[in-house]
């Protein structure tokens, strides 16, 4: 699953427009290194968002294609 496609199901970010925008402006991090939206997410990846003065890092758990607001939640580990 693409990056952005991830980061807006798993409701890090609200639109996928700005995970893309999040993306390349250098603001989102996997495994430690810059990511283009386009990035293919896999389980165990740690992604790292700075968005402000606000830094979110978060281990990937499940990747799912359609989430509900519930099961958001359960796509991510905050660590």
């Amino acid at each position: 699953m693409r990056l952005d496609k991830y980061l807006k199901n798993s409701r890090l970010i609200k639109r996928r427009t700005i995970a893309n925008e999040a993306c390349d402006a250098g603001k989102v991090l996997v495994n430690d290194k810059i990511a283009r939206a386009s990035y293919d997410v896999k389980i165990n990846d740690i992604i790292e968002i700075q968005m402000g003065a606000k830094a979110v890092k978060v281990r990937v758990l499940n990747l799912a294609e359609n989430a509900t607001k519930a099961n958001a939640a359960t796509m991510y580990e905050v660590i």
